[in-house]
């Protein structure tokens, strides 16, 4: 595996020195024994990172898939349409909004994202690789993180997150490795996947995991995602979550189901999830 220092700025932009943007770094090819497929990672680091006085400063984390679409619009699902991450990250963190955190963007692999994020195998659809994916995370990636930076490692410093098929998968391995990630952003989550099977397994974890967790859905989307969507916030209140403390759901007016949607919602789910202290 390989890793390259660039800035947003100068990939976008023809080229800017590193103190005049955030730094972030490209791991390409990351390996596991646990799938097949190799694939990049992206490391936000906040601007302060290098910074002398913080030399023994660590950090919250936040893992997010598809990590193609995070920060470069050449790089989105849809060119041009990114979420902005970084620059929403350094907005709030300069506002005092947010603590400063790393956040890594875990791209995904192509052909391979819809077996790596579900939890269980659809007849039609096939999927279900979604335990070897966390376990590639969990005992594999976050370690790697975890020793090339500094990181808190406690599970209520270390968020998960991702949309649609990500919040999906980001819901199920929340719950499977509670230990691990403490804080989740589940971005219009694809409940109705196998017959809305997460249901029943968040219905069914005992004890209720203690997790913090941002459930959004936008208006404009498919009204069946819209009840999908309220039917999940539903069972999270009926195992014990409570709205507007470990939980805020968002019904996000006229959003769609794309990247520019999601990247309105990056600043309050980052508010929710990792306040300033």
């Amino acid at each position: 595996m390989s890793f390259s220092f660039f800035n947003l700025s100068e990939v976008s932009a023809g080229g800017v020195g590193l103190a005049e943007a955030p730094q972030l770094v490209r791991h390409e090819a990351f390996t596991s024994q646990f799938l097949d497929q190799k694939r990049d990672l992206i490391v936000y680091l906040p601007p302060e990172y290098y910074a002398e006085a913080n030399a023994d400063r660590r950090y919250p984390v936040m893992y997010l898939h598809d990590g193609q679409n995070l920060f470069d619009p050449e790089t989105a699902y849809i060119p041009g349409q990114d979420w902005k991450v970084n620059e929403t990250a350094d907005r709030l963190v300069a506002e005092g909004a947010i603590e400063p955190m790393i956040i890594v963007g875990i791209y995904n692999t192509g052909k391979q994202r819809i077996n790596e994020y579900t939890p269980t195998k659809d007849k039609k659809l096939g999927g279900g690789h979604a335990v070897a994916y966390g376990r590639m995370l969990v005992e594999e990636l976050k370690p790697f993180v975890d020793g090339e930076y500094r990181t808190m490692s406690d599970p209520s410093r270390t968020g998960l997150g991702g949309s649609s098929l990500g919040g999906l998968v980001t819901l199920y391995l929340g719950i499977l490795y509670p230990h691990v990630f403490g804080r989740l952003a589940v971005l219009s989550p694809s409940v109705w996947w196998n017959n809305k099977v997460i249901l029943d397994y968040v219905a069914e974890a005992v004890p209720k995991p203690r997790l913090k967790i941002w459930l959004d859905i936008g208006t404009k989307e498919d009204p069946r995602a819209v009840q999908n969507a309220e039917m999940l916030r539903d069972v999270l209140v009926k195992k014990g979550w409570q709205l507007g403390v470990d939980l805020q759901f968002t019904e996000a007016e006229g959003a769609e189901h794309n990247e520019t949607a999601w990247a309105m919602r990056v600043e309050p789910m980052l508010r929710f999830l990792f306040p300033a202290l």
